[in-house]
């Protein structure tokens, strides 16, 4: 196995390049994979379907993956997320069909893939293992973060890969750029990589091009997320403009972009796939966790995202204008995260029983009251580190603005939830046996106990400056024979025994005929001076960043924004939300007063307009009990929150 381990270490400082090479005129970049659970199937669809493509990009890390893998690493396990890895196999079996039945494809594997990892170099190992079974002769680059220590010894310095206490820093596309440029790649696993930088990669840009960059990376934060740019969570029962039938659901396509060497941008998913993509789909994605609309910054741009837009061609392609590079284009830090390991409420303890039938929120109360009480009788003060719900009634906390008891009789199955957060390990163990008691001591007919604790992480966010963050890359290859004997033995042996594990060369789906087409709907504007769901009015998606909320309202009939505006003001999203901070589902007037205090004093409400999709952009902050690290809700990410908030009654002005 070649090995060629560049020694050369680089700072992020950004540094213009000399006579860069033009690879293409036009680019087609793929998304595989939106998130570390996504179905290694649906890329392969991609693949078959889209004979285009250059590029395929399995977008892997989410915040506490590499925090969560370093401890596995530390104990002694994998620093290598094995999901990840095993879809390398499936795409290498397909890969292997290719070769097999003498229709080879260049470049089908030849993608940046993040491997939710804080050890490339063993993922680069693992990968080059199941190339090799399958006879496959493969190049793969990786690209790591490294830390720079001084050694002691005169001016000389240690290099290590493994970033102390699993901290890890956004990497822009530099490295990757070198990759391609030096290695010329199959297969570019990396470690802590933005996730639009892993698509600017391939487009060839010099790094003062700042608006051709601004456009790829615009490109590769709409594709970042896979399906959801092409109908993956969009499609709305009951919602004319997001219906679908849950056949056109299943055939979801992956989406890709066409990116010319001038900057334009073409959105496109499969000819002849399912799902949806046209102006409010791509809307909702342009819009997801960007904050600041004026300056959404990734490591190698700060992007102005207020004039884009979106023109649709077809069913299948969308024209995407209008980015553009902020006043101050390059941002002078780069984002770190930090796992603080021994921060307080490291520990987290939880348990959940059923109740059914007469009263059954009533007995839930009662079970919450005495759970809580008896922790106080161990650890006094310890009921405000402890959060309740009931599952079935108002597990989301952000249902109504009001108390209404009511509700309880329409419930006759819910399920209770305690969540606490704890300094130490034996808190969160207690809790867990205190929970399982109510079996003898709580009220009458609970059942089906769950309870648990883990140590959980808390990443501090820093900004670092350029200079002081480094990488490397490195390239191995494995040599193999490809005799035809060889590719018939491997067509033998992968439709023998792996025929339920990769589809091979599956067959082109045929036309749908959408029973949702946005072009084919009416819009009007809603009406005024009567009470109606704001989803009535506009569409929207939320997800997080750290303990923020993102919120994006997108009207229907575009012009409707400047009566939303109206209605839509700070103080209206916090009556909205301030029932996620309520810590019981019981709460009393106290218990209310507090939270409110507390809302006045710490959530912050922005609100952007983004003109050239005639849309809002919410930044709510310090809503979401701690981050997706540490947070006791059930929806870590606050992403149900969109639906709740569209539930809302809104009264228009004409």
């Amino acid at each position: 196995m070649d090995n060629n381990d560049r020694d050369e270490v680089h700072n992020c400082v950004i540094k213009p390049r000399v006579n860069p090479q033009r690879r293409r005129e036009k680019v087609y970049i793929g998304c595989g994979a939106g998130f570390g659970g996504d179905r290694p199937l649906a890329a392969l669809k991609l693949l078959q379907r889209v004979k285009e493509l250059n590029y395929l990009v399995l977008e892997c890390l989410a915040e506490r993956t590499l925090a969560d893998r370093y401890q596995v690493m530390a104990s002694g396990g994998d620093g290598y997320d094995s999901r990840s890895v095993s879809s390398a196999d499936q795409f290498f079996r397909l890969d292997a069909c290719a070769l097999a039945f003498g229709c080879g494809k260049k470049n089908l594997h030849n993608y940046q893939h993040g491997c939710n990892e804080v050890d490339p170099p063993g993922a680069q190992e693992k990968v080059l293992e199941i190339a090799s079974n399958l006879g496959l002769s493969i190049t793969v680059a990786v690209v790591l973060e490294v830390a720079l220590e001084n050694s002691g010894l005169g001016s000389s310095t240690k290099k290590s890969y493994i970033m102390e206490g699993g901290k890890s820093t956004y990497l822009g596309a530099a490295p990757i750029v070198e990759c391609l440029e030096n290695y010329q790649p199959d297969v570019i696993i990396t470690s802590r990589v933005a996730d639009a930088a892993l698509f600017l990669g391939p487009m060839g840009w010099n790094w003062d091009d700042t608006n051709q960059l601004a456009h790829g990376c615009i490109a590769g934060h709409l594709l970042e997320c896979g399906c959801q740019l092409t109908g993956g969570y969009f499609m709305h029962p009951g919602d004319k403009y997001r219906d679908m039938s849950f056949q056109h659901l299943l055939d979801l396509s992956l989406p890709f972009a066409e990116v010319g060497f001038d900057g334009k941008v073409y959105l496109g998913k499969a000819e002849g796939s399912g799902g949806v993509l046209n102006f409010s789909t791509c809307a909702e994605q342009l819009l997801y966790e960007i904050g600041d609309p004026a300056a959404y910054v990734t490591p190698d741009v700060v992007i102005d995202v207020r004039e884009v837009s979106f023109q649709s061609l077809s069913r299948n392609k969308v024209l995407c204008t209008g980015a553009k590079a902020s006043a101050d284009p390059v941002p002078d830090k780069l984002l770190q995260l930090v796992p603080k390991w021994f921060q307080d409420c490291g520990w987290k303890g939880w348990g959940e029983i059923s109740y059914g039938g007469y009263e059954c929120v009533k007995r839930a109360k009662a079970a919450e009251f005495l759970v809580r009480s008896w922790m106080e009788e161990i650890i006094l003060g310890v009921s405000n580190r402890i959060l309740s719900y009931v599952i079935g009634l108002d597990s989301l906390k952000a249902a109504r603005n009001d108390y209404d008891t009511s509700l309880w009789n329409a419930s006759a199955d819910i399920r209770l939830r305690m969540d606490g957060l704890f300094e130490q390990k034996e808190q969160a163990v207690q809790f867990s046996k205190e929970f399982t008691a109510l079996y003898t001591n709580g009220p009458a007919g609970g059942g089906g106990i769950s309870t648990g604790h883990k140590k959980d992480i808390i990443l501090e966010k820093k900004l670092v400056r350029r200079e002081h963050v480094f990488w490397r890359t490195g390239v191995k290859h494995n040599k193999t024979m490809n005799s035809n004997n060889q590719k018939v033995n491997i067509k033998e042996d992968l439709l023998e025994n792996h025929a339920l594990q990769v589809p091979v060369l599956l067959p082109m789906a045929e036309e749908h005929h959408s029973d949702f087409l946005s072009s084919d709907i009416d819009i009007f504007p809603a009406p005024s001076g009567q009470k109606i769901p704001l989803y009535s009015v506009a569409h929207g998606r939320t997800g997080d960043k750290g303990n923020d909320l993102n919120i994006s309202i997108i009207p229907h009939f575009p012009p409707d924004i400047e009566r939303l505006k109206i209605v839509i003001t700070p103080e209206w999203v916090k009556a909205v939300v301030s029932t996620l901070l309520n810590t019981s589902s019981f709460p009393d007037s106290d218990a209310i007063d507090k939270r409110d205090k507390w809302v006045a004093e710490h959530v912050k409400v922005k609100i952007y307009e983004v003109k050239g999709i005639q849309s809002l952009n919410i930044l709510v902050q310090n809503i979401l009990d701690g981050g997706v690290n540490c947070s006791r809700r059930i929806d870590r990410h606050g992403k149900t929150i969109s639906d709740l908030i569209l539930c809302q009654k809104v009264v228009l002005p004409p």
